[in-house]
């Protein structure tokens, strides 16, 4: 499956999960090289969804999800991909000294 809808400047480098949804739903997590450091890209049957760059703690836990990402739809993670996400993200970036300070979502002050 091609990805389609990468934004400009975001290089794919390798798939860190893969989950179908109850709905049947294809859902991928990319590790993804943009401005000079690393993040997660949600993908659903092959197009990008924004959302935060990293996987976010679910406010109201239902089920096994412990995180979230995208936006519109929302993606529930279990503990475990949430994790390997996180750790896969921080991995490169500490490997190659990059700096990456997720700001997705907060208001300037």
């Amino acid at each position: 499956m091609s990805l389609t809808g990468v934004p400009d400047g975001t290089e794919v480098l390798s798939q860190i999960i893969e989950k179908t949804l109850s709905n049947g739903m294809l859902v991928e997590v990319y590790l993804v090289r943009c401005e000079g450091h690393y993040e997660a890209a949600l993908f659903i049957e092959g197009n990008y969804k924004p959302g935060p760059p990293l996987p976010r703690l679910a406010e109201n836990s239902t089920g096994n999800a412990a995180y979230w990402m995208g936006v519109r739809p929302k993606v529930g993670l279990t503990q475990e991909e949430g994790e390997e996400i996180l750790g896969a993200v921080n991995v490169q970036n500490k490997l190659h000294h990059c700096f990456f300070n997720d700001t997705w979502g907060k208001a300037e002050s």
